[in-house]
């Protein structure tokens, strides 16, 4: 075995953890770690909060979804400059300063003239690359717990606290907007943003890799990478992050077909509002109670099939208010579960952080964006074709379809020697 091949096996391959890692984790921190970014991105800039104060200065639909849509880039493309977490400092002092000077930029942006003009997008923007810093940094100090039980708990915490926190920013946010100026607006949101940074600070200590040379660090880099990503088990992984089920892309889209159910826009707006947030952020806490005995992947995709079976609400159901409400409430909740398991495949995927954790991590991730955006036009295709229950059933047959593909692999083919051996603990 050369160098190469030595610490990529150290990178997957991790000891059996030592009494109490679980509480030595404090994996319920992660809930408050990503705040900063679900404020950010889930909250302020996709969360609806954007798009009302730029209706309240005659911006039309048009306008608003290329302008939400440019700051939406980062959560795509983050895994470009993401990896800058893995060196220099710790990555809690990396959240710690993401979340700090997004804060700071966001306030400045609310600050300018005119929410559309260049000025305050450039500031967005800035802030929003910076707060993928925080995603990055929290999936490094994830991949680094040695028990699949801190790692499944923390997966739970951190979905929970995305949905949670930017469901209630986007809340605050809104309802300030005709109480307050701008400036005061802004000032929330940076305190929304920054404030929960701070917690990086009671964050775990981790170990700190110190490679000797710049090329020493460069090999390990690569034994890494090509560790978790020059395997065959990188396959099914991969199609984990880019199957069709589990997308959650109806979410955006069961608002605009609720009056074919009969339900009002005050309903909607609760039901596909705070309510919903919580209702995800409910399901991703639940996550943390499921068996870890089972690989993550094969639980991923049974709580994929649920996802799937409560579609059928509205796609069969009649179409009353009650089945809306029924639907809709299954729904969000199995999402939020499906999103936390979601969160354990890209663990397991990783492997230990070791030294490009948090690369690797933004690598995989981001792979999770794409069925959200092919299924979002898979869904519309279906809800225009075949209305209201056309969305729903378009997204229940064809995530069932992958799902039971993958389960089917998963169920049939043994773990392969070299893949994430992570011992549980209870």
């Amino acid at each position: 075995m050369n160098e190469i091949e030595a610490v990529g096996a150290e990178a997957i391959s991790l000891p059996l953890p030592q009494d109490g890692a679980i509480e030595k984790d404090r994996p319920w921190l992660f809930s408050v770690l990503i705040a900063p970014s679900a404020v950010l991105m889930n909250g302020v800039i996709q969360g609806g909060v954007l798009a009302y104060l730029l209706s309240q200065q005659g911006i039309g639909s048009g306008g608003q979804s290329h302008l939400i849509g440019l700051l939406a880039l980062p959560t795509s493309l983050y895994f470009l400059w993401s990896p800058i977490t893995d060196f220099f400092v710790r990555r809690r002092t990396w959240l710690l300063v993401g979340g700090l000077l997004a804060a700071i930029l966001m306030a400045a942006g609310f600050h300018q003239k005119s929410l559309s003009s260049s000025g305050t997008m450039i500031l967005m923007f800035l802030s929003a690359c910076l707060s993928q810093l925080v995603v990055s940094s929290s999936g490094g100090m994830m991949g680094a717990m040695r028990a699949v039980r801190s790692r499944r708990m923390a997966g739970s915490f951190y979905q929970a606290g995305g949905m949670g926190f930017g469901a209630l920013g986007a809340w605050v946010l809104v309802w300030l907007s005709s109480r307050a100026n701008r400036d005061v607006l802004g000032l929330t949101a940076a305190l929304l943003i920054g404030l929960p940074a701070l917690f990086s600070l009671a964050a775990p200590p981790q170990e700190e890799i110190s490679i000797g040379t710049f090329a020493g660090t460069m090999r390990r880099v690569w034994g890494e990478c090509k560790a978790t990503f020059g395997r065959w088990e990188a396959v099914p992984y991969t199609l984990c992050m880019t199957f069709p089920m589990a997308s959650g892309s109806a979410v955006s889209l069961l608002s605009g077909v609720a009056k074919q159910y009969g339900v009002n826009g005050d309903s909607v707006a609760w039901m596909n509002g705070l309510l919903g947030g919580l209702l995800l952020a409910g399901g991703s806490a639940t996550a943390a109670i499921l068996p870890t005995k089972m690989r993550a992947a094969v639980m991923y995709m049974i709580v994929a099939l649920v996802n799937c079976a409560t579609l059928c609400v509205l796609w069969l159901g009649p179409l009353r208010p009650s089945t809306y409400y029924l639907g809709v409430t299954l729904y969000l909740f199995t999402v939020g579960t499906c999103y936390a398991m979601f969160t354990a495949v890209v663990l397991e995927f990783l492997g230990h952080s070791g030294k490009s954790g948090s690369g690797r991590y933004s690598i995989i991730n981001s792979l999770g964006n794409v069925p959200v955006l092919y299924m979002l036009t898979l869904d519309g295709w279906g809800g225009d074709k075949w209305g209201a229950r056309g969305l729903a059933g378009t997204e229940a047959v064809v995530g069932a379809i992958g799902a039971s593909i993958l389960l089917a692999y998963f169920l049939t083919r043994k773990r392969a020697p070299g893949s994430a051996q992570i011992v549980s603990a209870t």
